[in-house]
This record gives structure tokens, sequence and C-alpha cells, in this order.
């Protein structure tokens, strides 16, 4: 396979798993998947990052995201988190 089929691929797949958190996040069923209503969301998360507040929201929003990646995770016999499983 050519080099850029390969990055294309990966990009593809980078793409398909962004767009696979708005779902998780029940963006898409929030909104009525309007997605100008969407963009403006991030358009405003953008925003918010650039602004002075932008390191405050950033540590609680990793905190969120991440307390939410644990929770959809199964831990195993010892307690620990299991890695996701790669789907290619």
């Amino acid at each position: 396979m050519r080099t850029w089929q390969v990055e294309r691929r990966k990009r593809t797949r980078h793409l398909i798993e962004l767009g696979g958190l708005v779902v998780k996040a029940g963006i898409v069923d929030l909104t009525g998947d309007d997605r100008a209503m969407i963009y403006g969301a991030l358009l405003w998360m953008a925003d918010k990052l650039l602004s002075e507040d932008g390191e405050r929201v950033r540590g609680i929003w990793i905190k969120l995201g991440k307390m939410a990646f644990e929770a959809d995770h199964p831990a195993d016999t010892h307690g620990r988190t299991r890695p996701p499983q790669d789907r290619a």
C-alpha cells in the first residue's frame, strides 16, 4: 500500500473516532442532529480554550472526560481498568 493511502486511512479513522465521541457524548441526540448547532458549540469550546479561562476549563474537561472513559471500561479481577480493544 502506498504511503498516501496509509496516511489517508489513518486520517479517516481519526475523523471517525472523533465523530464517535460526539455521538457517545449524546450530542447528536440532544441537538436533533443539528449540524449548525454542533458546529457552533465546537466553536464556542475553541473560543473558551483560547480565553484567559482556557487552562481552567481544559483541566475541568480533561477530568470529566477521563472519568467518563473510566466508567465505560469494566475493571478486571484485580480492579484495574482494561485497555480499549483495538478493532483494526
